[in-house]
């Protein structure tokens, strides 16, 4: 794709907090985003499932929706969601070419705009965005007046960009907070929740504590993902479907067939069962490892691959509750913690059995049934891959429990009749 050659050419330019760059380019467009409803999002955890539970129900009310999100898996469509399935490449191109002069963009303000122009051009009645780092100086904070914004679990992670507390962290992403912005929040710790909530006073923003609005026994009965910390999502969720007006039969039928692959994403192969999870810092971590306590499948190994840049030894000695098999592994990352390193790190945490491999599919070849996979969402793509358990293009995801061909081809014609309503 061309916009994948614009992007590496991005790399030289990093992180660049700030709206200048992201504001000159939507404004050259004539502000894209501004002929959009959107319902935005930011956290530290939790916002992807969040925003994929919001369009899910969206669709099933019969609108016509788009999601941003990151990172993706898989393909760089995934983040680019159309109607339930990832954009075409050629849409995407299209929409890139329309950019003027995107010389100087970094990457992620790149792909902001992009986005904004193709939702703009395939006339969504509603978009679903999500930060990408941050909230106050993120290249999505551009938006003006979205319908509703949305602030889940804060936790520390990027502290090095957005402070070493919880209430510097907290400010930062509550920097989406917009005047006179219904804002909802999702369960915290209470340093955090004190800090949104005062900024959202400040500015006249009605505030919703989704813990305090929705009740557990709310949740849909048929609720598609697995997790306790789902739970949580889907609580936050409907706090924010409550405050926009969306209906019960469409919650119940968007939280029922809603996908989002590698977080907690169970597969079976050949008689051994898997779990796929992202989880790379210690809140989500700590979350995996909650579910996994709750979760039918005992636990007997989990294959690990971190970026070099996470407190890994936390993240560990929090696996180490339900295992003392593990099995490390190296990312297709340049940021890769070297497999040598993960495994000194869980001897050091008191894993009991310890086993280091070159590759993945090394490590899927060893690992028994009862195998949790986690570390980093560039493990959970690869091992999607390699278990032919990826997102399968314009034919939408597959099923978060198993995969098959059948149900693969059958979530392609669900898709196909939910974008010609």
């Amino acid at each position: 794709m061309k916009i994948e050659c614009a992007l590496e050419r991005c790399g030289m330019f990093g992180m660049k907090p700030g709206l200048e760059s992201i504001g000159a380019i939507c404004s050259r467009l004539g502000d894209p985003q501004d002929a959009l409803r959107i319902v935005h999002v930011a956290g530290t955890n939790g916002k992807g499932a969040t925003c994929a539970l919001i369009e899910s129900s969206f669709r099933a009310a019969g609108f016509s929706t788009g999601r941003y999100t990151s990172p993706h898996l898989v393909s760089l469509t995934e983040r680019f969601m159309l109607n339930g399935a990832p954009v075409s490449e050629e849409s995407l191109d299209d929409a890139y070419a329309s950019l003027p002069g995107p010389e100087g963009l970094t990457y992620f303000e790149l792909l902001t705009a992009t986005a904004f122009e193709l939702y703009r051009r395939k006339r969504v009645d509603w978009l679903v965005l999500e930060t990408g780092l941050g909230g106050r100086l993120d290249a999505t904070n551009i938006v003006k007046r979205p319908k509703v914004c949305i602030i889940t679990r804060i936790g520390l992670d990027h502290c090095d960009r957005l402070g070493g507390t919880l209430r510097e962290i907290a400010a930062e992403k509550g920097g989406i907070i917009k005047d006179g912005v219904p804002v909802v929040l999702g369960a915290m710790p209470a340093e955090a929740r004190e800090v949104l909530e005062r900024i959202a006073k400040e500015r006249n923003a009605p505030c919703v504590y989704a813990p305090d609005s929705i009740k557990d026994c709310e949740i849909p009965s048929g609720f598609a993902l697995g997790g306790k910390f789902n739970r949580e999502n889907a609580l936050t969720a409907l706090a924010a479907l409550k405050v926009l007006g969306v209906g019960r039969d469409a919650i119940e039928r968007g939280f029922a067939s809603v996908v989002w692959p590698g977080r907690f994403q169970k597969i079976a192969r050949n008689d051994r069962h898997f779990i796929v999870d992202g989880a790379h810092n210690p809140p989500a971590m700590r979350a995996l490892v909650d579910s996994l306590k709750e979760d039918e499948m005992p636990v007997n190994a989990v294959v690990c691959g971190f970026c070099g840049d996470k407190d890994v030894a936390a993240n560990l000695e929090l696996l180490r509750e339900v295992t003392e098999r593990g099995i490390a592994v190296p990312i297709r990352n340049p940021r890769s913690l070297s497999a040598e390193a993960t495994a000194k790190l869980m001897r050091d945490v008191g894993f009991a059995d310890v086993r280091l491999c070159e590759s993945l599919e090394e490590a899927l070849s060893m690992a028994p049934d009862g195998t949790v996979m986690c570390g980093s969402l560039f493990l959970a793509g690869e091992v999607l891959q390699l278990l032919n358990a990826a997102p399968c293009g314009a034919a939408g995801f597959t099923p978060n429990e198993t995969f098959s061909a059948a149900s693969c081809v059958q979530q392609g014609c669900d898709n196909a009749t939910q974008k010609s309503r």
